[in-house]
């Protein structure tokens, strides 16, 4: 049964890129004109916009690419980069790529603004999150109660880090105007954030999650990287990490939308049976950052998030649809239909 998606704009980092987004928008709707308009052709161009490349939690992208699942389908797969996945969203929204890989919780809060999004590709059925707290306030900070008063490190307004920093101090009893949001990125600008104490706080991921425990500049204080995590932290499976595309796109180009689900469910497929070492060992060599080892840690850490098949967890939406009502007053107020936040069609054909 078919499963689509709403959403729309974005937040103020989005905002600002906006205009020079649009500006692409031209070239990035006329990019399958080669094969009619629905894709599927050999070569088809697709640009596919990731909230940070080298983060664990969108390790599928690149994965999908270094081992040549996206050419095996006949496609030439673009994959650029920005630091939040808040970034990517606009990116896809304005036209300038025809996916994403970012967030599901995205889709809810852009149906509430008009626009259609859904996640054809489930990555994930956990965050893949991790609270630190800076070595110098760990004794102020020993859970989100104590969140009044401090500065917290997230990717970037609007992001998904935002979103669940919110829902974790509304949940222990904390009102989003009690504490500072501030947006620090991710690696090395988010680890000297921390180190520097602009932050006492934040919500990363993998490998920054690592590094800060190498450099005993924080310790964890909720670890959201697994099922079980995600259920004591949220109250159930957080679909997190996914491929979106607007809803549009997907029904007039279903050939190429399916050639990228079987790439990407190989790539699940495959992680789920290879060791942290051999994934780490595919994947850029930059991406370690001169740590073969520490790298490969990180990737064990958050490899229990990812699904092995592509496919929405059973209650993951309900879930993050109950964490955004929590503090977000459009979605709060706002009839939003689940049906349409994602789909499963093409998966399944990929199974």
């Amino acid at each position: 049964m078919r499963k689509t998606a709403r959403y729309a704009s974005l937040a103020v980092s989005g905002l600002l890129a906006l205009t020079s987004l649009t500006a692409c928008a031209n070239d990035a709707s006329s990019t399958d004109a080669g094969s009619g308009g629905k894709g599927g052709g050999k070569g088809t161009k697709v640009k596919i916009m990731v909230g940070g490349l080298d983060k664990v939690i969108y390790m599928p992208a690149m994965l999908t690419q270094r081992l040549g699942f996206f050419d095996a389908e006949g496609l030439d797969v673009e994959l650029l980069s920005e630091p939040a996945g808040v970034q990517a969203e606009t990116a896809l929204v304005s036209g300038q790529v025809q996916g994403a890989v970012g967030f599901y919780d995205h889709t809810l809060d852009l149906q509430t603004k008009g626009k259609s999004v859904e996640s054809v590709v489930q990555f994930s059925h956990a965050p893949g999150e991790v609270e630190v707290v800076s070595t110098k306030k760990a004794g102020d900070i020993s859970s989100p109660k104590d969140f009044k008063g401090k500065k917290l490190g997230i990717t970037g307004l609007g992001s998904s880090t935002d979103f669940l920093t919110k829902y974790l101090a509304v949940k222990n009893g904390v009102q989003v105007s009690e504490f500072s949001p501030v947006a620090v990125g991710a690696g090395p600008t988010f680890i000297s954030a921390l180190q520097q104490g602009s932050i006492d706080a934040g919500m990363t991921t993998d490998p920054t999650v690592a590094t800060i425990l190498d450099k005993k500049a924080g310790k964890i204080l909720l670890d959201m990287r697994t099922p079980e995590g995600s259920q004591e932290a949220l109250g159930g499976p957080y679909p997190s990490s996914s491929l979106y595309m607007q809803t549009d796109w997907v029904n007039g180009h279903k050939d190429t939308v399916q050639k990228l689900t079987n790439a990407f469910v190989k790539t699940l497929k495959w992680m789920s049976t290879h060791s942290a070492d051999e994934i780490a060992a595919k994947m850029p060599a930059d991406y370690s950052q001169g740590n073969k080892k520490l790298y490969a840690e990180a990737i064990k850490a958050t490899l229990p998030m990812f699904t092995k098949d592509g496919v929405m967890p059973a209650n993951g939406p309900e879930t993050v649809e109950k964490v955004l009502k929590a503090f977000n007053p459009n979605i709060k107020n706002a009839k939003v239909d689940l049906s349409k936040t994602y789909t499963t069609e093409f998966v399944d054909a990929a199974k």
